[in-house]
């Protein structure tokens, strides 16, 4: 499954707040999901993969950017969702981005929630480009 970037901000938004929604019935610190997931970077389509077996179940897109990663937009499939997918899916994207030294810029508003919900990764946040997701 991918993201249709002809999607509309509205449609965007509204898969936004369903996910941070989600975030929110979960516990704050927990960043596991409740399935053993495999998060690959595909970077040749400029996104991370979270599968479950074969089934791409969420993605979060992304684009290298003057040596930043620029964090666009995380997608989970509805029947996933409540499960802590996002978080562990951005979780595990942020681990990566740190073990590379890069910087991220964010323009997702769920990478941003993650981020305000588990503090550890503020640092990774670019202080001159942080985004218009960044937590404030």
């Amino acid at each position: 499954m991918t993201i249709d970037r002809a999607v509309g901000a509205a449609a965007r938004a509204e898969n936004n707040a369903a996910i941070i929604a989600a975030l929110g019935r979960s516990g704050l610190g927990e960043k596991e999901s409740s399935w053993e997931l495999d998060v690959v970077n595909d970077a040749e389509h400029g996104r991370w993969v979270a599968a479950l077996g074969a089934e791409a179940i969420g993605e979060l897109s992304y684009r290298l950017v003057g040596g930043r990663v620029v964090l666009l937009t995380t997608w989970v499939d509805p029947a996933y969702r409540n499960h802590r997918v996002a978080t562990e899916l951005v979780s595990r994207v942020l681990d990566e981005i740190r073990e590379s030294g890069k910087k991220i810029t964010i323009s997702c508003p769920v990478v941003g929630e993650v981020i305000a919900r588990n503090p550890e990764y503020a640092d990774l946040i670019d202080k001159v480009h942080p985004g218009s997701g960044a937590p404030r």
